[in-house]
């Protein structure tokens, strides 16, 4: 981000943040960035390799037709930075819960915050959900940053809400958006 200030006025000048559909030709980004060992709050989502990757990509357009889930590339600059999405709660059609993640080189620019306030429309302009949620790990200070400077309501902490891929049961903080 480049600041200029002038007479009490701060302008910033960064690349838009963009979403777009998920491709298969994102999986090598995607594993890479899953895969880094500094993830320690994303280990149930890593990927064994990039054909696996590829296989899960593939998967986006029955969870879309099924309006199971709708996954997004996030792009900063012209660069694949990251991917987000939501996930809608099977019994409760109008409930989703949002995941995202970044690659580590841009952690701390508001890339996180502003994808989620783009997938914000989709959920509920285009989705017509009326319950958005976030899940985080205690621990996750950044992903709590997001859900609090996104207007989210911390509503409490779910214990051993979380499966991890070793089996163990993590707990989290609840964040939620309503319409």
């Amino acid at each position: 981000m480049i600041k200029f200030a002038h007479k009490r006025l701060i302008f910033n000048f960064m690349p838009k943040i963009k979403l777009r559909p998920q491709k298969i030709s994102d999986a090598k980004k995607f594993y890479e960035i899953l895969n880094n060992q500094n993830f320690v709050y994303l280990t149930s989502v890593r990927p064994k390799s990039v054909l696996a990757e590829k296989n899960w990509l593939k998967g986006n357009t029955k969870r879309q037709k099924e309006n199971t889930e709708w996954n997004y590339a996030i792009i900063y600059g012209e660069e694949v930075v990251g991917a987000i999405g939501v996930k809608i709660n099977y019994h409760r059609r109008y409930v989703g819960e949002i995941g995202y993640f970044i690659d580590e080189k841009y952690w701390g620019k508001g890339i996180a915050s502003r994808a989620v306030k783009l997938m914000e429309d989709v959920c509920f302009k285009k989705l017509k959900l009326m319950r958005i949620e976030i899940l985080m790990q205690p621990a996750n200070i950044a992903s709590e940053k997001v859900a609090i400077k996104n207007g989210y309501r911390k509503e409490g902490r779910m214990r051993k809400a979380l499966k991890e891929k070793d089996g163990k049961m993590k707990d989290c903080y609840s964040y939620a958006k309503v319409l």
